[in-house]
């Protein structure tokens, strides 16, 4: 039977600011992207959030990006490759600590928001996250869209590379994601989600935004953490998987 991993991105909250529901998206993910402080997360936050993991025996991977608090991570940064070496290494390391501290490791990297996008096709900022991996841990998987610059650089490199689908992203007919200054760039029924992950799995297949049908391999599936329904999404999409016959579990 056909196995995927379902992540969500956690750990975004900062201080006073509560952002997504963690508690609730815990219980019904198999991968945590926990942020590392630069897009978001405070310490305290960081490690409440890998105990959380602990507890519901969620794998823990560093959701590494930009220095950009204030835009949430989703502004590109024309970054030099060696600062944005040293930035992912600083962030690695940040939640090894914390994950350390609260009885886990990190076991995996993915990129966060603008720089997920960039290291699509920015092959210089690619490298350097690439680098950061190998010299902090080669046994760190590094997840990324399909036919990416960043997980074709990682393969070369000899890390472990893991797939990822959007759940609640739309798609070009390309197979990359559509903006998220563009209209429908965000799906927010959930019945059409969990179908459209359904068919992703068993078929290999997701429909782009103009109609067309896009192959896509897949070995992991985001549901962002921070909307409005995305507890709601997350449990339908695992709903649907496992009674489609589809098991759910951590890849790492």
């Amino acid at each position: 039977m056909p196995v995927i991993d379902l992540n969500s991105d956690v750990g975004e909250s900062f201080g006073r600011w509560t952002l997504g529901d963690d508690a609730a998206l815990m219980p019904l993910i198999t991968s945590a992207n926990v942020a590392c402080g630069f897009h978001a997360g405070d310490p305290r936050t960081l490690q409440a959030t890998c105990a959380a993991a602990v507890d519901h025996g969620v794998t823990v991977g560093a959701q590494v990006g930009y220095r950009d608090l204030a835009g949430f991570g989703r502004r590109f940064i024309d970054v030099e490759p060696a600062d944005l070496i040293a930035d992912v290494i600083y962030q690695i390391g940040a939640l090894q600590a914390l994950a350390g501290a609260a009885g886990t490791v990190v076991r995996y990297v993915k990129p966060h928001g603008a720089l997920y996008n960039a290291v699509v096709h920015h092959r210089e900022q690619a490298i350097a996250v690439v680098e950061a991996v190998r010299v902090v841990d080669p046994s760190l998987a590094l997840v990324g869209l399909p036919g990416s610059a960043i997980l074709e650089l990682a393969a070369a490199a000899g890390l472990r590379t893991v797939r990822e689908a959007f759940a609640d992203r739309a798609y070009t007919p390309q197979g990359t994601l559509i903006s998220r200054r563009e209209p429908g760039a965000t799906l927010h029924d959930p019945d059409l989600v969990a179908a459209r992950m359904v068919r992703l799995v068993t078929d290999g297949v997701i429909a782009a935004a103009d109609g067309t049908d896009v192959a896509v391999a897949a070995d992991s599936i985001c549901v962002h953490g921070d909307g409005p329904g995305a507890v709601d999404l997350a449990r339908r999409v695992r709903a649907a998987l496992e009674a489609a016959g589809v098991t759910v579990g951590a890849f790492a």
